[in-house]
């Protein structure tokens, strides 16, 4: 299969990309054009939605992962359109790219994330439950909806909604591993949050096993089976570094350092079951937190 990645420059893009090449398939790394790290990489232009027409023949499949970094910045009224344009903007005009140009695409996968859900306690989340409140809820209903042009066209399409993926080479993990080596960690707010997260081995799995099933469309929750609360999150690092955690971050501060952007992300609860996954018969190699770790950090 032939496979085109946007986002390429990112961790996942990068770690599917190498995983797909190892299967024996064809990866093809896009670069925006004009921003592109190498010259021999063929370009996406993302005011238009083209892509360099040598890339897109014979291409089977596309896995769009690009967008800005929701955590990277305060939610100025600015950087909320930049996350708004990266994400819906671009994946509308890529679809209609690929929709009227690449009749041969057979499967799409899409970016998203467990944003859409909200803030909703500890009820359990799947597939089909409705969607929550607030900025990031509204948005990955937007940026999946990008995608409707594919679907109408007869083309799978499979929404990434991607709960915190664990791996020390990004964040949140790698920014948080200094101050708890340090003895400094702790919870945010009352710890009581849902914190759902997937490693980054089984996310990349999970994307291979999606594009290769022809039953897989629609929402897919990319999150191992056993979220946590922020507190059991915090004592299972403790835990595996061999270091104590009992510095809390109050929800003030957390507020303070980051605004609304703290309410949405550090401080929600978000309590997903990954039943599409579960349903098509993928297996977690990493289905509990401390397993994960364990093997993020060389610890198993």
């Amino acid at each position: 299969m032939k496979v085109l990645i946007t986002g390429s420059g990112g961790l996942l893009g990068r770690t599917l990309a190498r995983h797909l090449a190892e299967a024996g398939h064809t990866a093809v790394s896009l670069g925006r054009l004009g921003v592109t790290d190498s010259p021999t990489r063929p370009a996406w232009n993302t005011a238009t939605g083209q892509i360099d027409p040598a890339a897109l023949r014979g291409a089977e499949a596309v896995v769009h992962l690009a967008g800005e970094n929701v955590g990277a910045h305060r939610w100025t009224p600015a950087y909320k359109a930049r996350l708004v344009e990266s994400r819906v903007g671009t994946t509308r005009r890529l679809c209609e790219q690929l929709a009227t140009h690449t009749p041969q695409v057979r499967v799409f996968l899409s970016g998203s994330a467990m944003g859409y859900y909200g803030d909703r306690g500890a009820d359990w989340l799947e597939e089909g439950s409705e969607r929550g409140r607030g900025f990031l809820a509204e948005l990955c209903q937007a940026w999946e909806d990008g995608t409707q042009i594919l679907s109408d066209a007869g083309v799978r399409v499979a929404k990434l909604r991607t709960a915190v993926v664990m791996t020390t080479e990004g964040a949140p993990l790698s920014r948080m591993l200094l101050p708890f080596r340090l003895g400094l960690g702790g919870p945010i707010g009352n710890g009581q949050q849902y914190f759902s997260w997937i490693d980054l081995d089984d996310h990349v799995r999970a994307m291979m096993h999606l594009l290769s099933d022809d039953r897989a469309n629609g929402p897919v929750n990319m999150a191992a089976p056993e979220p946590v609360t922020n507190a059991e999150f915090t004592r299972i690092l403790a835990r595996v570094l061999r270091r104590p955690a009992f510095l809390p971050v109050p929800a003030f501060a957390a507020r303070a350092a980051f605004g609304q952007l703290a309410d949405e992300l550090l401080l929600a609860s978000t309590r997903l079951r990954p039943k599409r996954l579960l349903d098509l018969g993928f297996e977690f190699r990493y289905p509990g937190l401390e397993a994960s770790l364990s093997h993020q950090l060389g610890r198993s």
